[in-house]
């Protein structure tokens, strides 16, 4: 039996969990996600249930036992309202508000493995950068970092130690809510989900925006096959990316300006944080639903948008790169937390 210790991360989201681990050395158990369903609709009781259960699940489908597992990290949505304990969120039933899941799952983890198990929990966008910045780094202290375009902007900046920067009240690099530069992109101040009327940068670059993208570009494409469609808003917008890429002007269109809004929000993050790397991750930089050429379009585009707003010097040295672990990086990198956290 392999005595070797091992870090668990759970990643959960509203609608599924996944599971992922790391050896004490940092390397990754598995590439295998390990994906549940959280069982939100049943109450934080159920959700706790269904995260240990998928661990006990993972840890056998790869030869490991709870006497191995040294850490455990969990990755959740925010906002917090203190560490461990859930704020109001969009996409969790209200029952959820108030929630110190940070005792529920030490308690429940304790129980299973038969004696304490240390855990943290943290942002689930800033364990995603932590993982993806140990992949891009290698064994540099080069900081990172990560923004993920996808139903909301994930951002974050890990640092030379590789650890993110949560911010004295677990709100640090929301980098979604600041706000756009309106004037360069020529747009109006949509509004956004967190109820900031600024124009936040979320919604010029993710699918939460999309409705307002499409209706202004179907103005000047009244022809379009969408203008003339009577399908939901959502399966409108959600149509576009495999329209983009066959090459569909309206939608082309579009995704350049999600491109051109990001590189411009990456100029202004690097006036703040100056990293080495950075990563581009969400399902644009995903191979298994983005063609090549679709990504390699939106890179360059976002390089080109940002690179005379940086200095001279961030501009020979700043790369920018596409995520590589996919629905993996938010497990991993609470793993990766729980085990920095443990020699720290």
């Amino acid at each position: 039996m392999n005595s070797k210790q091992v870090y668990i991360g759970t990643d959960s989201g509203a609608t599924t969990s996944k599971i992922g681990a790391v050896w004490s050395d940092g390397t990754t158990v598995s590439t295998k996600l390990l994906q549940r369903s959280t069982n939100s609709q049943l109450g934080p009781e159920a959700v706790v249930r269904s995260w240990v259960e998928a661990v006990s699940e993972y840890l056998e489908q790869n030869g490991l036992v709870w006497d191995q597992v040294a850490g455990v990290g969990l990755a959740i949505p925010g906002p917090i309202l203190r560490y461990g304990v859930l704020d109001r969120t969009a996409n969790m039933p209200p029952i959820f508000e108030g929630w110190d899941v940070h005792s529920a799952y030490s308690s429940a983890l304790a129980n299973k493995a038969g004696r304490a198990v240390p855990l943290v929990v943290g942002n689930d966008g800033n364990y995603g950068g932590v993982a993806e910045a140990q992949r891009v780094r290698g064994n540099t202290n080069s900081t990172v970092l990560m923004l993920a375009p996808g139903s909301g902007l994930g951002a974050a900046y890990i640092d030379s130690h590789g650890l993110p920067l949560d911010g004295d009240t677990l709100a640090g690099m929301e980098g979604g809510h600041m706000p756009a530069p309106l004037h360069l992109l020529n747009i109006k101040p949509y509004p956004c989900g967190c109820g900031k009327d600024w124009g936040c940068m979320e919604v010029y670059t993710t699918i939460s925006g999309l409705p307002y993208l499409l209706a202004e570009k179907l103005e000047q494409y009244p022809d379009h096959d969408l203008a003339k469609s009577d399908a939901p808003i959502k399966e409108k917008v959600l149509s576009l990316r495999g329209l983009a890429q066959k090459g569909d002007p309206l939608a082309v269109e579009i995704f350049d300006f999600q491109a051109r809004a990001m590189g411009l929000h990456v100029a202004n993050l690097a006036m703040a944080l100056d990293p080495s790397f950075v990563v581009i991750g969400g399902g644009l930089m995903d191979p298994e639903s983005t063609t090549e050429e679709f990504r390699e379009r939106y890179l360059r585009i976002l390089r080109e948008t940002a690179q005379p707003y940086l200095w001279s010097a961030q501009r020979a040295h700043m790369s920018v790169v596409p995520a590589t672990l996919g629905d993996l990086s938010q497990a991993i990198g609470a793993a990766l937390v729980a085990l920095y956290q443990s020699r720290s």
